[in-house]
């Protein structure tokens, strides 16, 4: 019988191929999805998307409001940058950085986890996210992991030792799309923008889009993406 493992699924790029890399390692993969008050739920719909594709075990989509919190530009009144120049993209924390959106995303992954008796977590964060958030560093998801041992009955009994699963931290966006494309990810399905139209549209000039579109040019794999009228992309 398959190993289950959670995977978290925003329906962005990152998370798909996440999603993907775990059904390859032959884990049952029961998708969790949070609509956290971003601005744009639009990415709740690609993430069903991309789960109805692929063919979990089980997705689950549940609510945590952040935006009464507000402080970031993705749950806050604050405009999401654009058009930053690459140079300067992840030398500093962005606006668009959730107060402990990935501790919040751990722990309710964690509660599914010790439910299900499982002992693996996936998670989509990267090296271009590495230098610009906090919550998306090495040393962050290895004391995760030690409080989970601490912080649950399963852990405390000897019975879980919690590994989380960050495949994609020390990849570039183009190795992400390339491996992702091997395993017959369809980039199609997701939404990557911060700012995107009604129907998911890429703004095209958010650091989101601009990492996405160089990844595919630097991958050499056509952008699926649908961009905003007027917006510059290949």
């Amino acid at each position: 019988m398959p190993t289950p493992a959670v995977v978290l699924l925003s329906g962005g790029l990152d998370s798909a191929t996440v999603l993907a890399m775990a059904g390859e390692q032959g884990f049952a993969a029961h998708a969790l999805t949070i609509r956290y008050g971003q601005r744009h739920a639009i990415e709740v719909d690609a993430a069903r998307r991309v789960a109805d594709r692929v063919g979990v075990q089980d997705h689950k989509v549940i609510d945590v409001n952040l935006r009464l919190f507000g402080g970031s530009a993705l749950t806050d009144e604050v405009e999401v940058p654009k058009d930053t120049p690459e140079e300067l993209i992840g030398r500093e924390i962005p606006a668009t950085y959730v107060p402990a959106r990935n501790t919040v995303f751990l722990s309710l992954a964690l509660a599914w986890a010790e439910v299900l008796h499982a002992q693996d977590i996936f998670i989509g964060v990267n090296a271009l996210d590495y230098s610009g958030y906090p919550d998306c560093r090495p040393q962050f998801l290895d004391a995760f992991s030690r409080m989970a041992t601490l912080a649950t009955k399963r852990g405390v009994e000897g019975n879980m030792r919690l590994h989380i699963h960050a495949p994609l931290v020390h990849l570039s966006k183009a190795e992400i799309i390339t491996r992702g494309t091997a395993l017959g990810v369809d980039y199609g399905l997701t939404v990557s923008c911060y700012d995107p139209g009604d129907h998911g549209e890429g703004c095209g000039s958010c650091e989101a889009c601009v990492l996405r579109r160089n990844g595919f040019a630097a991958a050499g794999v056509q952008d699926p993406t649908q961009y905003q009228s007027g917006a510059m992309h290949p």
